[in-house]
This record gives structure tokens, C-alpha cells and sequence, in this order.
């Protein structure tokens, strides 16, 4: 990571069937990003490397449903969540990672 880039990390949020769209429930930049990743290790909460998604969830305010435009990289996001050997709890709540 270069100095002027800051780590990002945002949450999401996807409870089917009854959500349609995911949300975005943290969003933050550096010590910011570090609690949100912190807090996410902590509660055995993936966290998904994902530079460009961070940042693009990074646009949005907390809240904000997910946007057309990124369902292609968030269904990605939930494909490996949903892959992994966890608890269905566990899955709904996902951490973008990124510089």
C-alpha cells in the first residue's frame, strides 16, 4: 500500500429471502476500516479482499442498498460466502477489504 493510499473496508449486509437487495451496513477508511475489519475477525465474519468493490461500496452512505452496477461483483462476494463451511448467520454479514 502506498502512502497515499488509506485501507478501505466496507460491510454488507444480505439476508435472503428476505432481503432483495444487499446493504451496506459499515463503511469507513483507515483506523476506520481497521475497527470495521477488527470487529468483523472478532465475530468470525468474512472478510473478502477486494480492492475495487471497497472502493465502489466506499461511495455509498451507510444504509444505501447495493446498486445495479455492482450485483455482477457482489454475487461474486456471495458465491465464495455462501462456498465457505459456515453458519447461515455468519454468511449474511460480509467485509470488502481493499487499498
Amino acid at each position: 500500500m502506498s502512502n497515499n493510499e488509506e485501507k478501505r473496508a466496507s460491510a454488507i449486509k444480505f439476508n435472503y429471502p428476505n432481503d432483495t437487495v444487499p446493504k451496506v451496513t459499515a463503511s469507513g477508511t483507515g483506523d476506520t476500516a481497521e475497527y470495521i475489519i477488527a470487529v468483523a475477525e472478532e465475530h468470525n465474519i468474512p472478510v473478502y479482499k477486494d480492492p475495487l468493490l471497497a472502493k465502489a461500496l466506499g461511495q455509498l452512505e451507510v444504509g444505501d442498498l447495493v446498486p445495479p452496477d455492482l450485483y455482477s461483483a457482489v454475487a461474486e462476494v456471495l458465491a465464495f460466502v455462501y462456498s465457505l463451511d459456515q453458519n447461515q448467520d455468519k454468511a449474511e454479514k460480509i467485509i470488502m477489504e481493499g487499498v
